[in-house]
């Protein structure tokens, strides 16, 4: 993977702006969650950005000027893939995370998180949209981001200005030991 280093911590430098990317069901959300908890930064979910009260989503105008009035805040750990906003992004980020997961493994979680949030929205999602099924979903979003997106987004992180700390973690072994370090280097501050 080149310069990409998984579990490097720069103690020297703290998080200020963190890009979090990967499939959909890859954990985006909750390492968002997780990060934004260990150093204190502000959560940005973009589901939120796309969607308005039931499921009616956003003009992608709207989205996209929702995202940059959030990345022109000083400090966030941001997840979603709106690949549009990458460059805007990756400019203002100096920590990226891509979480590349197998599709068996997103299916399940995708899967799992439907039955556990059925009938109600997620903390992530936008106010007004209660989790669902959507065959569409299962099948253009998760099993098909390898063939529309892994390539894409495997060349991002590979190519990130040498100024942003990367980290590709494609195993949930390597995203505790990512959060442990990172609660563990936050700790020492």
């Amino acid at each position: 993977m080149g310069r990409v280093n998984k579990l490097a911590i720069d103690r020297a430098g703290l998080m200020k702006r963190v890009m979090i990317y990967g499939g959909s069901g890859s954990g985006k959300s909750w390492l968002t969650q997780k990060l934004g908890y260990i150093t204190g930064l502000p959560v940005v979910h973009i589901d939120s950005m796309y969607w308005k009260p039931n499921w009616v989503q956003r003009e992608a105008d709207e989205t996209h000027a929702l995202v940059l009035t959030a990345i022109a805040e000083d400090s966030w750990v941001f997840d979603g893939n709106h690949h549009k906003t990458f460059p805007e992004r990756i400019a203002r980020a100096d920590h990226m995370i891509f979480l590349d997961f197998p599709t068996y493994t997103r299916l399940w979680r995708v899967f799992f998180r439907t039955i556990r949030c059925w009938g109600k929205p997620r903390p992530d999602m936008g106010a007004g949209c209660p989790e669902r099924f959507g065959g569409e979903f299962f099948s253009v979003w998760i099993a098909g981001y390898y063939k529309r997106s892994h390539t894409r987004d495997v060349e991002i992180i590979t190519s990130a200005p040498g100024s942003v700390k990367c980290y590709h973690l494609p195993s949930r072994r390597q995203v505790r030991e990512f959060l442990e370090e990172m609660a563990a280097d936050y700790a020492q501050t």
